[in-house]
């Protein structure tokens, strides 16, 4: 039972953000296992990942991916993920198998190989199935829609007992108004440093790709590296942070104004309610528990 944690009943959407989910039969039990995120051409991306030195497959390839992606104007991008299937510590067949399933996602949306990042979360040491992405990606590119986000959420889940989402609406003192939506996967193997979790999140703010990797940063740092269920660290990790610049609300590379501050910190409080719902989550988890460190001579003393 989780801690606390109750289920989400709606997300907003983000103009920018199409996703389609599916049905594949990777994870042992029914439901959906399969989703495909389509991000807008003005779109700026911002990516964190595990610390852990040995990472998976899927890891390797996002991080490789990235660079090339991270430029806002660059054409259509998307996300592929899985749940049931880890694709980590089978060796060089894992990357070579990823590779596949990005080609198979570009080769639906008309995009480069590189236009793609991956993400897997689930057992590890077992080779991805690609007949079931190759069967069912199309299903995902087919029903892209901005309304997924719930089922999304249902389908990155492992061990979760719940869909973990939040969603925020947010007025600025000039009257504009921007959205935040994020979801997120994990129950256990978790501690500092972004141990078995996924998490993406999306607003449709217009950023500079470096200035929202710099907010990202700061919001993982106070959130998903602060968080432990059972001591152990993994190989998957990641957090997707996108900014669509649909609303019309536009920070470029200026986050010192009043009304950037104040994006920064609802991201910051997204990441954190996606944290503390992974941990009230947590296998076998009865109580949820916050230390507060006082007097410290800087953030890496605490």
């Amino acid at each position: 039972m989780a801690v606390g944690l109750s289920h989400p009943t709606s997300l907003e959407s983000i103009d920018g953000i199409r996703i389609g989910v599916a049905d594949a039969g990777i994870r042992k039990v029914d439901g959906e296992d399969l989703v495909v995120i389509e991000i807008s051409q003005e779109a700026s991306i911002a990516a964190q990942f595990t610390r852990n030195r040995a990472r998976a497959a899927p890891v390797e390839i996002a991080m490789r991916h990235l660079p090339s992606m991270r430029a806002r104007h660059t054409g259509r991008r998307a996300l592929v993920i899985n749940s049931g299937n880890a694709n980590a510590g089978v060796g060089e067949v894992g990357i070579a198998d990823c590779l596949q399933i990005c080609q198979m996602t570009a080769n639906e949306l008309g995009v480069s190989n590189e236009a793609v990042l991956p993400f897997s979360t689930g057992v590890i040491g077992e080779r991805l199935p690609l007949e079931k992405f190759a069967a069912h990606v199309p299903s995902c590119v087919s029903q892209l829609d901005k309304q997924n986000w719930l089922p999304a959420a249902r389908a990155i889940m492992t061990t979760d007992t719940v869909p973990k989402a939040v969603s925020k609406v947010v007025q600025c003192a000039s009257g504009n108004c921007f959205r935040v939506s994020g979801i997120a996967k994990g129950s256990g193997m978790i501690n500092p440093n972004m141990a078995t979790m996924l998490a993406f999140i999306a607003t449709d703010v217009g950023c500079d790709p470096d200035s929202l990797q710099s907010v990202l940063a700061e919001a993982v740092n106070d959130s998903f590296n602060c968080i432990t269920v059972d001591g152990d660290t993994s190989t998957n990790d990641a957090c997707v942070l996108i900014a669509t610049g649909k609303s019309g609300v536009e920070f470029g590379n200026d986050l010192s104004s009043s009304e950037s501050r104040q994006f920064v910190e609802v991201i910051k409080e997204v990441a954190l309610e996606l944290a503390q719902a992974i941990v009230r989550d947590g296998e076998g988890a009865s109580k949820f528990v916050t230390i507060d460190v006082r007097g410290a001579l800087s953030d890496q003393n605490c």
